[in-house]
This record gives C-alpha cells, sequence and structure tokens, in this order.
C-alpha cells in the first residue's frame, strides 16, 4: 500500500510480489515527472521483490536524470539485497 504524503511516497504494510507491481509503477510514473522521495518506516514485510523494486526505481532516477531519495529502508530489505550482493547498488538511504 502506498500513500502520497506530499513530499513523495509512504509504503506501508508488505512489499511482496502481489503489491510490487502496483507500487513499481507508481514509483515509475513519479520518476517521469520528477524526483521521488520514498519513506519505508511502515513496511513490515518484504521479500526479493522489494530489493527489485528498489533497483529498478534507482536504474529509472539515474536514466532520467531524477533524484530518488530513501528514508527508513527496512533491515529484512537490506539484508536481502546484501544475501543477492546487490546492496552496494540500492540507492544511499537518507535522513
Amino acid at each position: 500500500m502506498t500513500a502520497d504524503d506530499g513530499d513523495g511516497m509512504v509504503l506501508s504494510g508488505g512489499l511482496t510480489m502481489e503489491t510490487v507491481p502496483a507500487l513499481f509503477a507508481t514509483g515509475l510514473q513519479h520518476l517521469a515527472s520528477g524526483n521521488l522521495q520514498v519513506d519505508f518506516s511502515k513496511v513490515e514485510a518484504v521479500d526479493s521483490a522489494a530489493v527489485s523494486m528498489l533497483l529498478g526505481w534507482a536504474r529509472a532516477a539515474l536514466q532520467g536524470q531524477r533524484d530518488l531519495r530513501v528514508l527508513n529502508i527496512p533491515d529484512n530489505l537490506l539484508s536481502l539485497a546484501r544475501l543477492y550482493g546487490v546492496d552496494d547498488l540500492l540507492p544511499q538511504q537518507r535522513a
């Protein structure tokens, strides 16, 4: 689930194969028109799809010369990224 807080997207609930496709598309729409800030503070569960989504947004931001700002990435998402050896490719988390 996502909400627009005026500064960007606030994600909540689970980021799984069932929920990620719609969230990914929403993020790409934001990046097509400007910069994107994503807050993960209300995320409760993740699977590998969440890692893929974040990497896809990072690629889209780079290609579109946009700024992707990420806040409060959950430890379990970072752990999955480390497990897959892609943690260095994730956008830098900012406070």
